[in-house]
């Protein structure tokens, strides 16, 4: 199955269950089962919601919620690539605001979407740690600082985009 298709409750069973009964002891579960849960198939798929809550003896409202307030998890698959602008303060002071309006525009998409080729999935963030280097973004999980249009525009060339 491709990332792009959502699974169905029943193809999710046994390996939820795994899931779950390996991270059952922790104080807490919730939140490492829903990580893995993302790592298996790129989001949170919502036929996970249900059994997921009947196991941890929550409320499917429950595990909704820390799913929907944690801006980590996905309700959808990202694109194939994922760019994360940050949006705090510092490095808005830095640009931050046209390297957001340059993303958009380059992508054709706002913050939350995936570019229709499922090539690149946009998402903001609020601090990366760089806050001296600012502006900011994280491009598949590699930090790139002082960006300016010109080296968004190149890394968005290398990943197709």
């Amino acid at each position: 199955m491709s990332m792009s298709e959502a699974p169905h409750a029943a193809e999710i069973g046994a390996r939820l269950r795994e899931i779950v009964a390996a991270h059952a002891r922790l104080d807490g579960p919730l939140l490492p089962i829903l990580h893995a849960v993302q790592a298996e198939w790129g989001h949170v798929p919502r036929s996970a919601i249900a059994p997921l809550a009947d196991a941890l003896n929550l409320t499917t409202a429950e595990v909704h919620g820390v799913v929907s307030f944690y801006h980590d998890f996905r309700d959808a698959p990202a694109g194939r690539h994922l760019l994360k602008v940050c949006r705090a303060e510092a490095c808005q002071a830095r640009g931050g605001r046209g390297i957001e309006d340059s993303a958009r525009d380059r992508l054709g998409i706002e913050f939350g979407e995936t570019t229709p080729d499922g090539a690149v999935t946009l998402e903001p963030v609020y601090c990366l740690g760089l806050c001296a280097c600012g502006p900011a973004a994280m491009l598949d999980g590699t930090l790139h600082a002082r960006l300016d249009s010109d080296r968004l525009d190149a890394l968005l060339a290398e990943c197709g985009a």
